[in-house]
This record gives C-alpha cells, structure tokens and sequence, in this order.
C-alpha cells in the first residue's frame, strides 16, 4: 500500500478506491470515457483501430515552407477570402494583410521621425496682386514698419560707405574734391560714378529685408511670377526706346515753338569727353534704376499693400518719396512725381517691375548720354529747375509708354496675380 508522503508518521492512511477500469472499446465504437476536447490542446496518441495509417490520412494544417502560401480552409459563403486566395463569385476581396510594427524596447518611448522643419520663407497665396504679395501666412504688422525703417537706415550707410571710398580712390588719383553746389568730386564723370553707385548698393538691402525682415521670397519684389521675366522686359525696352524718341522729338518742337535755339539744345563735345561717361552710364546706370524701383515700387509698395486692399496709397506715397530722393525744383518736382506714380501704376497692372525698370534705364542712360555729349553733364548732376518744355516731352513718353505696355500685356497675357 502506498503512503502519501504528506501525512505524519503513525497516521492511518486514506485508502480510496481505484476507478475503474473501463472495458475496451470496439474498434468502430468511441470510448464512452473520453474526455471532451473544448479549451484543450490536441496531445498526440497513437492512432486508434480502424484509422488509416498517417501517411494515408488527409494532411492536417501546418505551417507552410518557406515560400509556399498557407493553405486555409474554403471561406464560408459572404465571407472575404483569406490573404493569397482569389476571392470566388459573390466574396468581397481581402483587405490585404495588415503592417505589423515592431514593439519598441522594454521601458524606451518610440522614436518617432522628427517633424520637417519649417521653411524660413513663405510665398504669398495664389491670386495675390503684386501689391499684396507680402500677405504671407508670416506676415505681422511690424514686419514693413521695421523693415522700412531699416532700409531707410541701409540707404544711409551704404551711401555714406561709397562716397568715403570714392573719396579715398579720389585721394589716391589725385583728384580734387568739391563739396561745393551738390557736387562731390570736381571730375563730373567719377561723381555721377559715385552717385549711381551710392544708390545701386540698395539693391542687396531690399533683398535683404524680404527675407530677414519678412520672410518672403526675394524674387516676389520681382513680380507675381517670382522673377523677373526677361522676355517682357526685353518688350518694354523696346517700348521705352520709342517712347523716349517721341519724347525727345516733342521737346525739340516744344523748344522751337518757343523761339530757342535748336543748336543749344544738341551739342557734342568729342569722343575722348563722351566715351567715359558712355562707359559708366552704360555699366551702373541699369543697377541705379532698379534700385530705385525696388526700393519705392517694389518694397513701398507692397510695404502698404500689406495694410491696403487699394494699392494707390503705395503708389503715390512711393512717388512721394522718389521724388524727395532728387534734387529737382518747381517743373521737375512735378515731372518726377508723375514718372514715379505711372511706374508704381504699371506695376500694379502687370504684375512686376519689367515695365517700370526698362522706362527708368532707358530714360537714365539717354539723360545722361545726351548730356555727357553736348558738355552738360555738371549742370544735370546738380540737378535744380526744369524747363516747362521738358513736360512736353514727359507727357508723350509717358502717355505713349503707359498706353502701350497696358495694350501689349493683355495682347500677350502678362500674369498680374500669383500663380
């Protein structure tokens, strides 16, 4: 008799009784004892009488080798077909199997991709007019207000920083410097260098100041398309070219009808006192006029269009402030100012600076190549009074110049809004 190890010494031991034995089975008659298989794991047994052998039995379900599909079992009617099966009439097809993701390390986070960083620079939303392309998602109030307060303070200082490193290449040359009658330099063609160049270091400052200050694309000062499109500059300039000579030829009539002398009016000097001033005319004049059309079309402009659905309050205050960057009295106050506001007008309607840029350096090179050729080219650096013919002519080059540019960017479909 077997004793549990469990019970003390001495103790009488529980005698129970054996179950007993079941008879044995007929060999096609299941076992009465057998246990029901629900929650348990199939164990394996011997095969029973009356089974074929294994290698004669249907093959059960494993996992299949590598490289074979699984075999499942038929779907039931209605039901989706199970992953690699190609679904039979009437079964919707399997979603696809489902990404499984590693579980990250015990007690670490997951290490999620850090976000993009966001861009420095925003453009504005499509459709914006040229006077509004500062409208980005960044803009704030303040933005134009320090920027323009900046930019004034740049124009300052790199105009101060040309004027003394003319001076000292002045020194170095051995030529005499006058600060007498708006003059820098007794040289008339180094002072109109140093005067073009003081006001085309303005360039880089505007430029600047979209991207730091605004944080906008530079090209956005250009026009609606980003940059400048040269294709329509090139048009305009020829436009410029036409309106100029009409102009000049209505200021030779203007100056006939009032009884002056022709011959004062075009004179010529020679080739070794015209070619120095053609040489720098021709090199800084085209940086000077885009300078100051970025400058007043570009950033005031937009600077107020920021604030204004109207652009005319940039237009005229950008006037405004080209003409106090000239010297110019009675009669020239006036030509200036309507130059500014039609170039502040046209941008606005075509959508940049192309048109206003061409006019300014076409005008530049041909004020200045006239007066470099007939000897008064000290007289046009100092600025000062305007003879009332000189409108004649500002009316027909400015009239012709904006009737024409309006025409021909609708004719070829110029962009006025962003894209």
């Amino acid at each position: 008799m077997h004793v549990p190890q469990d019970q003390p010494p001495g103790a009488v031991p529980h005698r129970r009784s054996d179950p007993p034995t079941p008879p044995p089975p007929h060999p096609e008659q299941a076992s009465p004892w057998a246990s029901p298989d629900h929650g348990r794991e199939p164990r394996w047994a011997p095969p029973e009488h009356g089974q074929p052998p294994e290698h004669e039995q249907e093959p059960r379900w494993a996992p299949p080798d590598y490289g074979q599909p699984p075999q499942w079992p038929a779907p039931h009617p209605g039901q989706a077909p199970h992953p690699g099966q190609t679904p039979s009439p009437g079964q919707a097809p399997h979603p696809g199997p489902v990404q499984q993701w590693p579980a990250p390390p015990h007690g670490q986070p997951p290490q999620w991709p850090a976000p993009a960083p966001e861009p420095w620079v925003a453009p504005a939303p499509p459709g914006s007019r040229y006077d509004h392309l500062a409208r980005t998602r960044l803009h704030a109030w303040w933005r134009p207000v320090l920027g323009t307060f900046l930019g004034f303070a740049g124009l300052i200082v790199a105009g101060l920083v040309v004027v003394i490193a003319g001076m000292a290449v002045a020194t170095v040359a051995g030529v005499e410097i006058d600060g007498s009658g708006g003059r820098i330099f007794a040289d008339p063609v180094l002072d109109l260098a140093v005067n073009l160049l003081a006001i085309a270091v303005v360039l880089p400052v505007v430029y600047g100041l979209a991207v730091w200050i605004q944080r906008r694309p530079p090209g956005t000062l250009s026009s609606v398309a980003g940059r400048l499109r040269w294709r329509w500059m090139a048009v305009c300039t020829g436009v410029a070219l036409l309106a100029m000579v009409l102009g000049q030829i209505a200021v030779a009539v203007a100056y006939a009808v009032s009884g002056e002398d022709l011959g004062d009016l075009f004179g010529w000097v020679g080739w070794d006192r015209f070619l120095p001033v053609l040489i720098v005319t021709v090199l800084l004049v085209p940086f000077q006029a885009a300078a100051e059309e970025y400058a007043f079309r570009g950033w005031v402009l937009q600077a107020f269009g920021s604030f204004f659905r109207t652009p005319w309050p940039g237009i005229l205050l950008g006037a405004a402030g080209f003409t106090a960057l000239h010297a110019y009295i009675d009669w020239g106050i006036l030509d200036v100012f309507a130059f500014g506001a039609l170039m502040g007008w046209l941008a606005v309607r075509t959508g940049g600076l192309e048109a206003p840029i061409a006019l300014h350096v076409v005008n530049n090179v041909l004020a200045f190549g006239i007066s470099g050729a007939d000897g008064s080219l000290e007289q046009a650096l100092k600025q000062g009074s305007v003879p009332w013919q000189n409108l004649a002519g500002t009316v027909v080059q400015l009239g012709l110049f904006g009737v024409a540019v309006v025409l021909l960017a609708r004719r070829r479909r110029i962009a006025t809004v962003s894209p």
